[in-house]
Formats: C-alpha cells, sequence, structure tokens
C-alpha cells in the first residue's frame, strides 16, 4: 500500500520538532547539529529572531493578494536585489525550479523578439541540476533524473564539465545561451574556476549568448561573496536563485538585465504566490543582513577556519577522506566510502550532513554558526570516521 505522502524520498528515521541557530531538536529532546542548513537554506540558522519577526508582524497585515495588484514588499526586495547585484529586473517565484523555468523562458523570448526564431538551443553541462522540472531536467540530462520521463523538451546540449575545448565548438548560430551552476551542489561542490568563468563571460559577449547563472545554492552569501560570480569580477546576464533568498520560507527569483528581460512582456509569464507578501517581508530582512559587508567578512573567516579543521580531518582519516573542495561554506569532502555512510555515521554522532555526487559529502551550515560550533562539528566527523574504520575491521 502506498504511503500518504508520496514515497520519492529515501528519508532518515528522524523527526524534528524544533530548532535554533544551527541546531535541530527532536520531540524527546536529543539535539543535532545541522550542517545541512535544510540544503543551503537556512543561511541565517533556524527560527532566526530576526526572520520570525519579519514574518509575525507581516502576517499580521497581509498575506496574499495575488500579482493582479502592487505589492510593497515585493517592491522593497526587487528593489534591493537590484541595488545590490548586476541585475535591472527581477521576476518572484516559489523556488528554484520555478525560476529555471522562467530562464528558459526568457532566454528563448529573447531571441525569438530579436527576429531569430531557430536560436534555441541552451548548453548545460554534466554534473548539473536546475531542478525536477521537465525543462530542469531535460537540461541535466542526466539518466537518473530523466530516465522513464520522456519524450524530453528538446533544445539542450550537454557538454562535459569543465570541457573548454567541447564549449566553444559547441556555440553556433544556434546557441541561445549558456546554462551553468557557479557551483555545483548536487553535482559534487565543484567550484568554476575564476578563468573559466570569466572566459564563460568572454565567450558569451563574443557570439552574442546570453549568460544564464544558477546560484539557487551557492548565492546568499554561501561563499563569502554576496553572489559567487562575484569573485571572478563578471556578470551574468540572467541569473537564478532561490534557497537561502527566503531563510528557509518558499521563495526564488530571477534576475536579468535589461537586455536578456526585454522579451517578458505583458502576459509573458506569471506566477499565483511568487512574491507574496509574507516570502518578501522575510526576503527583505534576509538581503539587508546577508548584504552587509561584515557579515559577508565574518562568513568567510569562518569558512577559512572550517577548511582548515577539515583539511586535519583528511590527514587524520585518510583511509575514509580524500580532500576537502567547495568555497566559502559551501564545502564537500571527498570520501572514500559511499558518502551516504559517512552520513550515516555522522547521525550516530548527532551530526547532520548531505550526499552529493562524485562521492562527496557535502556541508552546508547556517552563515551564523559560531567558531565553537565548528569546533564541535568537526570533533563529531573525527568521531564518526574513527567509526567507520573500526568497524570496517
Amino acid at each position: 500500500m502506498i504511503a500518504s505522502v508520496l514515497p520519492t524520498y529515501n528519508r532518515a528515521p528522524l523527526t524534528f520538532s524544533r530548532g535554533s541557530g544551527s541546531w535541530l531538536e527532536t520531540e524527546d529532546g536529543t539535539r543535532y547539529l545541522d550542517l545541512g542548513a535544510g540544503i543551503a537554506v537556512n543561511v541565517l540558522g533556524h527560527a532566526n529572531p530576526e526572520l520570525v519577526a519579519a514574518l509575525t508582524e507581516q502576517a499580521g497585515k497581509l498575506w496574499h493578494v495575488s500579482n493582479l495588484y502592487q505589492i510593497a514588499e515585493q517592491q522593497k526586495l526587487a528593489d534591493l536585489l537590484v541595488e545590490h547585484t548586476f541585475a535591472e529586473t527581477v521576476f518572484f517565484t516559489n523556488s528554484g525550479t520555478e525560476a529555471a523555468e522562467l530562464a528558459v523562458k526568457m532566454a528563448r523570448k529573447y531571441w525569438y523578439d530579436q527576429g531569430d526564431a531557430e536560436r534555441i538551443e541552451i548548453i548545460t553541462f554534466e554534473g548539473a541540476f536546475h531542478g525536477r522540472s521537465a525543462a530542469a531536467i531535460a537540461a541535466a540530462g542526466s539518466e537518473k533524473m530523466t530516465k522513464g520521463f520522456g519524450p524530453l523538451l528538446p533544445g539542450f546540449t550537454h557538454l562535459k564539465w569543465g570541457d573548454h575545448d567541447a564549449l566553444r565548438a559547441a556555440v553556433t548560430h544556434r546557441t541561445a545561451a549558456v546554462w551553468i551552476e557557479t557551483v555545483q551542489g548536487e553535482g559534487g561542490i565543484r567550484a568554476l574556476p575564476d578563468q573559466c568563468l570569466k572566459g564563460l563571460r568572454d565567450l558569451c559577449d563574443e557570439t552574442g549568448a546570453l549568460l544564464i547563472l544558477d546560484e539557487v545554492q551557492c548565492g546568499m552569501g554561501r561563499t563569502g561573496r554576496l553572489f559567487a560570480h562575484e569573485w571572478a569580477g563578471i556578470e551574468p546576464d540572467i541569473m537564478m536563485i532561490a534557497k537561502g533568498i527566503g531563510g528557509g520560507f518558499p521563495l526564488g527569483a530571477v534576475l536579468a538585465n535589461e537586455r536578456a528581460a526585454s522579451g517578458m512582456t505583458v502576459g509573458t509569464h506569471g506566477s499565483t504566490y511568487g512574491g507574496n507578501p509574507l516570502a518578501c517581508a522575510v526576503g527583505a530582512r534576509v538581503m539587508e543582513i546577508v548584504s552587509d559587508p561584515a557579515f559577508l567578512a565574518e562568513v568567510r573567516r569562518k569558512a577559512a577556519l572550517m577548511r582548515q579543521k577539515l583539511e586535519g580531518l583528511v590527514a587524520a582519516h585518510p583511509e575514509v577522506f580524500e580532500s576537502v573542495r567547495g568555497a566559502g561554506l559551501m564545502l564537500g569532502l571527498k570520501c572514500k566510502p559511499a558518502p551516504i555512510d559517512v552520513v550515516n555515521a555522522a547521525y550516530t554522532e548527532k551530526l547532520l550532513t548531505v550526499p552529493a555526487a562524485d562521492n562527496v559529502l557535502r556541508l552546508l551550515p547556517a552563515l551564523t554558526i559560531s567558531d565553537d560550533e565548528i569546533a564541535e562539528a568537526i570533533a563529531r566527523l573525527d568521531r564518526a570516521a574513527t567509526a567507520l574504520v573500526s568497524n570496517a575491521v
């Protein structure tokens, strides 16, 4: 008999009833140190008081009116995003998947309006994850996500990650855009080197193709800059964001420059819930906090501390860990056993982590994690690794 909740997840036998900062608690009071943050969502920790206050205040005034009307909270958040990023316009969604759908539509509609309706191809890369919608799985192209769901949406060219020659050869007069995660999350915490991102921007400028960046997981301060592409000193034409922007409240957005967004006129796209007052009130407070240079400097300091400690962990457990990768507080441990084995060992130590592809364990703590909590996390990972080795003997 099928479960009342559609069984598309292999869920851990854990149920949490409350959270605070970097900690989650079960009904019986057992506390877990959270290095997953809801898969990079809770950037300011669980039940952050400032976000609770923003949500509570808005909940007492107005929940939903739809995009048939002006929404003050939406305008405030859009203005903050335009002020702090490359973007000249913003469309709000409820998730990263919805943002992916609009990114595809926006790129293709731009070329259609330019009189080049055949320019529909979008180049994507192996290991990509842009969501679970029809367009997103077609863009990723992996058998894991596409098997059984055909026919797939056409118009995507899939390339090996990091193959520069193949990329240049793949760009043709039919190429509408190049779409890439600045740091791959599900794909195994693979950061695109700055020089590659600069080269990608140059290639798009040379050929006219639009550059779409997916910063759903790596954005909102996670790498120590507000958005990861800032490290390379470049700007995309279109960018997807979600996860951290809502701090735990469902919220996503597509950011774009005027050129890329020029085809999206009245009636070309919409959302009933997207940008509703509740979500945007929380998102605006997240933006105000995370965009503060002092906050981002502290993320960079803590990221350096955590990486240093993780390097020591790798050295201490060569049977379990191969290397550390990633950027900022979006870190990965390349594992020798399957990462799910490390995840399960960490559960025993009351520590929450997230597996990824390429045998990588993701560490995505709240950006507010303390130095003491970083030290405690490493100690728990150390005990988990020791137990794995002992049990293997």
